[in-house]
């Protein structure tokens, strides 16, 4: 009980969500959980093996256990990675550190950095800004920096597949080169 209100744990939460959600919910709702730091895929799949017979406990461990499965912020972040898999592209690195930046994807086998901009975060001046510093940055450091806005995902997705297997394999056949 809080405040005379009963409450269950995160996990108990979006086992009883997996119920009444659609995947595309339920994957958002878990990677909120993880940005809030209430639980994180590991310790969620921990929990989940403690009620196995548990109403939405296996549509939650589904969801863990898919391979295309990875924490991201946003509904963009989300369908980029659905682009990503259904082009049979190797899954990116999402939300790492690089040079004092958080970025969307990266593939550190090729070098590759891709940014999805959605107006939330990339409307004013000063994000622009940042965003240009966040690029030069990447470059600096030997990096490419691709950029695809939330028109270009929702609108355009063989553009975004085409030129992002482009880029991964000049990418890859340079650094196999070198």
């Amino acid at each position: 009980m809080r405040f005379g209100i009963p409450v269950t744990a995160p996990a108990r939460t979006l086992v009883d969500l997996a119920t009444r959600l659609k995947p595309r919910e339920l994957e958002a709702a878990i990677n909120e959980a993880d940005r809030l730091d209430l639980i994180d895929p590991t310790r969620l799949r921990q929990a989940i093996d403690g009620m196995p017979s548990q109403p939405g406990a296996g549509t939650v461990l589904r969801l863990l256990d898919r391979q295309a499965f990875l924490l991201t912020d946003s509904e963009l972040e989300r369908a980029f990675l659905r682009l990503v898999c259904r082009a049979g592209l190797l899954a990116p690195h999402t939300g790492v550190q690089l040079h004092g930046f958080r970025v969307d994807f990266f593939w550190p086998e090729v070098g590759l950095v891709v940014e999805t901009d959605g107006l939330r975060y990339h409307r004013t001046p000063s994000q622009q800004a940042r965003d240009r510093r966040r690029d030069q940055a990447h470059t600096a450091a030997g990096l490419t920096t691709l950029r695809f806005t939330h028109a270009q995902v929702r609108f355009e997705p063989a553009e975004v597949v085409d030129v992002l297997a482009r880029a991964i394999g000049r990418l890859a056949a340079r650094r196999h080169a070198a």
